[in-house]
């Protein structure tokens, strides 16, 4: 039986609202629609979660409706051998297509396409605009 409103109540999935019986409250409240924000949680937990959302929807035999929310081009930094490195304001600080675990002074950028469109003087906005790299220098 479907539910016949105007309006639609979405609720965004993570880890705190992933289990069946959360999902399963969610609906029965009167969520319509689940987010799976894909930015955040792998693959597997998404898929976990949809596999849940689909079994709330055999239990109750009604749909339900999956919104899955790309991020868009979104560019990521390699992995750092400390993950809680800090970087010190003011202080020169590396990008470059190397591997290796970063640091303090380095971090890889899997990016070429960047490097080939940097110029000295560009800013690179890092952390959803939070932090503004200046590039000194190219190479």
């Amino acid at each position: 039986m479907r539910r016949h409103r105007n309006v639609k109540i979405v609720a965004t999935l993570g880890p705190a609202s992933s289990t069946y019986e959360m999902i399963r409250a969610l609906f029965d409240a009167g969520a319509d629609v689940f987010r799976l924000n894909m930015s955040h949680g792998t693959h597997d937990e998404q898929r976990a979660r949809h596999t849940i959302i689909r079994q709330v929807e055999a239990d109750t035999g009604r749909p339900i409706a999956i919104l899955a929310d790309l991020q868009g081009p979104k560019l990521r930094v390699g992995v750092f051998a400390n993950p809680s490195e800090e970087l010190v304001v003011g202080a020169k600080f590396r990008m470059d297509l190397s591997t290796a675990p970063g640091d303090a002074t380095r971090v890889t950028l899997p990016h070429p396409e960047i490097f080939a469109a940097l110029e000295p003087g560009a800013s690179l906005l890092v952390n959803d605009g939070k932090i503004r790299l200046r590039v000194n220098s190219c190479g």
